[in-house]
């Protein structure tokens, strides 16, 4: 699928080129995976299991930061840290089955490794839980860091020496950019296109389908920049 919008298509060569190995960082709800119907039940099941009412239903459109967020609107802040942990207890039994794989999601990863790249998930998840989701979908990414939001993803983007990161919410985009990645926005989730755009993302796809294509000219202008 075309980009939807663009502006450069690579960043600085002094920030990414072909001297260093392609890294691509992933955020994972509403990116790579479609996580609504099961993130519903796993809602469902901590209202059941605490007998205070969640709309799940409203849960899920707000899908990308942390779970502590969620919780706090229908829990008091004295056991926000007890239900959280009760949820992600919940979270395996409930939630992984009913989970789906975005369009186009295993192959954008297997783009970046047919390329001789690392394709990397970073995500507010808890990470034993996105691991098991990844497993299920059969996903193959080479490395999975959890629990981290927005700018504090810049923390393992710069440990993996990560050029580019792709997400749906802005928090992705700004956790792009206090890594100095390139933030390719999907359109995929709570957050419209032009709040994306305007977020300052680098590129803008529809959906994970047209990452390939685009991932051909990254790394061609990569070599290119790199040329004596």
């Amino acid at each position: 699928m075309a980009t939807m919008a663009s502006h450069t298509p690579v960043p600085d060569p002094t920030v990414a080129t072909a001297s260093q190995q392609l890294t691509v960082g992933f955020d994972l709800d509403m990116t790579l995976i479609d996580s609504r119907p099961g993130i519903k039940a796993a809602y469902q099941a901590l209202s059941a299991e605490t007998g205070t009412y969640v709309d799940a239903d409203a849960a899920i459109t707000r899908l990308g930061p942390p779970l502590e967020q969620e919780i706090r609107r229908w829990f008091p802040e004295e056991r926000v840290a007890e239900v959280s942990d009760l949820y992600r207890e919940l979270y395996p039994a409930h939630a992984i089955t009913g989970t789906l794989a975005m369009p186009g999601a295993r192959e954008a990863v297997a783009a970046v490794q047919r390329h001789g790249g690392r394709a990397i998930v970073v995500t507010a998840k808890y990470e034993p839980n996105a691991k098991l989701h990844l497993a299920h979908l059969d996903i193959g990414a080479d490395a999975v860091i959890g629990s981290l939001w927005a700018e504090a993803k810049a923390e393992a983007l710069r440990a993996h020496g990560a050029s580019v990161y792709v997400g749906d919410h802005t928090g992705d985009v700004r956790g792009a950019q206090t890594a100095d990645a390139l933030s390719v926005a999907v359109a995929t989730g709570p957050c419209g296109a032009d709040e994306l755009r305007a977020a300052g993302a680098n590129v803008l796809l529809d959906d994970l389908t047209g990452f390939p294509a685009w991932l051909e000219g990254y790394v061609a202008e990569r070599a290119r920049r790199a040329a004596p």
